[in-house]
């Protein structure tokens, strides 16, 4: 089989109190979430670039059947400042808490970095410096 994109094509972040999280994921990444509701539930999508890497994804709350946690998957964002401890810095001010500092994966892979949100996902950030 001939991959063509990355195999995770959409994530949906679960939140308990959607005003929190947004300002939380904002004030992290210094980037704008654009909110939608699409029938029972309200989403706030992450940007996203057409044909670009990565894959795309959301806040999303709708409590009968998004539940956040800090022990179940695991989502990686890259740090778009290319350096995780930027964005890692800005998390407890934001309400968050840093569990895991910046750490070397290995110099081909690069760097990560853990932290639980204001809804209680543990969620990484990953940098090649």
């Amino acid at each position: 089989m001939d991959i063509k994109s990355n195999v995770v094509g959409w994530f949906e972040l679960p939140v308990n109190d959607m005003d929190r999280a947004i300002k939380f994921y904002e004030t992290v990444f210094g980037f704008e979430l654009s909110r939608n509701t699409m029938g029972p539930l309200d989403m706030a999508w992450f940007p996203w670039v057409d044909n670009g890497q990565g894959a795309a994804g959301s806040l999303v709350h709708y409590p009968d059947f998004y539940k956040p946690t800090s022990n179940g998957s695991l989502i990686y964002f890259t740090a778009h400042s290319g350096d995780l401890s930027i964005e890692l810095a800005r998390v407890e001010k934001a309400g968050g808490q840093v569990i895991q500092e910046k750490k070397l994966i290995t110099e081909d892979v690069g760097f990560m970095g853990l932290f639980i949100d204001t809804e209680g996902n543990r969620v990484a950030m990953h940098s090649r410096k």
